[in-house]
């Protein structure tokens, strides 16, 4: 597994993959100087998130190749295709994958996302429109829709 660090407007992101794919990328809680070297297999990753940043991108095209469990990987699967600067409540996905019963273990199998950004898990809110529960933290998940929704309240003044 090659690893690869960048420093994203929330910190700095390790991601970690091989010619299989993408494995995991996740923000660390640390400023610590990290190896600026990126390896062949992570360059497209790199590249597509420093776009994403910049405002330029906003779906990615890359080879995915996390870990976990196959209920998991359809948690996941269905994430991907939520829409850029949109959201769905918990109990929405869980419609979408045929058991509405089954919200407590999509909402884990969500926190448990290893792809964050690129399996857009911070597109999932309470049914009441509440920010619930994000591994990176709330104020990240508060930023990463913030900046996919730009539209700034207007003065009427």
């Amino acid at each position: 597994m090659e690893t690869a660090f960048i420093r994203t407007p929330l910190g700095i992101a390790k991601l970690e993959g091989d010619a299989n794919g993408l494995a995991s990328i996740i923000v660390l809680n640390t400023e610590e100087n990290v190896s600026s070297v990126i390896p062949k297999n992570l360059e497209a990753a790199v590249s597509q998130l420093q776009e994403y940043f910049a405002g330029e991108r906003n779906n990615f095209d890359l080879a995915l190749n996390p870990t976990g469990t196959d209920f998991q990987k359809r948690v996941w699967k269905a994430l991907s295709k939520i829409p850029y600067g949109k959201t769905v409540s918990y109990l929405e996905l869980s419609k979408t994958l045929g058991d509405v019963k089954a919200i407590r273990a999509v909402a884990s199998a969500n926190g448990k996302n290893p792809l964050w950004i690129i399996v857009p898990c911070h597109r999932v809110i309470g049914t009441d429109g509440s920010l619930t529960g994000y591994a990176g933290g709330l104020h990240r998940k508060k930023w990463l829709l913030d900046h996919e929704n730009p539209v700034k309240q207007q003065s009427l003044f």
